[in-house]
């Protein structure tokens, strides 16, 4: 069997194949935040999307170094001192320590991630540095072990695209967000439709691209799930490096945006 059949028959994407191809990747990008991959990683990057120097200096060096984002969001979260914040997908950590930071010693942050090599870092990198304020969960992102109306603010960096249930995951967003929370985010989008020989390709799924939604599909889906899409602002800044990945973006208008939606008070 294929890689591209045993990610997608019938039509229908194997949620289980994807999330293996998925977990591989990122593992490496845990363990070996050197290697090559579909993008770019690292500080360099997060400052190149335009995160702070002075924000990144105060957050822990090898958070940094596995950073795999596609947009700076967090000025559109607007975290405030005592809030409590949850990182779909969290990573090595990058997001959601610099989410700490902003929450203070009175809020807390829950990261969630599929993939135990990066939970493990992130949780290590927490108590070396004295992140009191911060836990790291596993789980997915289409089924979070978080209470219903218990999360003031969702961050997610990169990480829905990668999803084959968006609809659960928008779902799960607006379940555990209180009435008046805020859900802001970098993802990848498509202006036009993505063809089955993309959609069917296990790498450019785990590149974040053979999973990105239409545009507007994908603020349809937040809306249908109860939210109120109130920006979406394009990042420019943000390329894809290889061959396959660059076609891709060419011809189906594969970009990074950034998102802020409100759960109606």
């Amino acid at each position: 069997m294929t890689t591209a059949t045993a990610i997608r028959e019938s039509g229908l994407v194997n949620q289980d194949a994807l999330r293996r191809k998925v977990q591989d990747m990122y593992r490496r990008v845990a363990k070996e935040p050197e290697g090559d991959f579909h993008f770019a990683m690292g500080r360099p990057l997060a400052e190149e999307l335009g995160y702070p120097p002075t924000d990144l200096d105060r957050i822990p060096r090898r958070a940094l170094e596995s950073f795999a984002g596609v947009g700076h969001f967090l000025p559109l979260a607007a975290i405030r001192a005592g809030e409590t914040v949850v990182d779909l997908g969290s990573g090595s950590g990058a997001d959601a320590f610099l989410a700490a930071l902003y929450t203070g010693p009175t809020g807390r942050v829950m990261g969630l991630d599929m993939t135990a090599e990066q939970r493990e870092k992130a949780a290590r990198l927490a108590r070396e540095n004295g992140f009191t304020n911060i836990t790291f969960h596993a789980g997915y992102i289409e089924e979070t072990p978080f209470d219903t109306g218990s999360v003031d603010v969702v961050i997610s960096n990169g990480v829905i695209n990668l999803s084959a249930e968006k609809d659960r995951v928008f779902a799960e967003i607006a379940r555990i967000l209180r009435p008046g929370g805020r859900l802001a985010l970098a993802d990848i989008v498509t202006e036009r439709q993505l063809p089955e020989t993309v959609k069917c390709d296990a790498t450019l799924w785990a590149a974040c691209i053979g999973g990105a939604m239409q545009q507007d599909d994908y603020s349809g889906g937040i809306t249908a799930a109860g939210l109120e899409v109130v920006t979406v602002d394009e990042n420019p800044q943000y390329r894809f490096l290889t061959d396959a990945a660059q076609g891709a973006s060419r011809a189906y208008g594969v970009k990074s945006v950034n998102l802020l939606a409100i759960k109606p008070a």
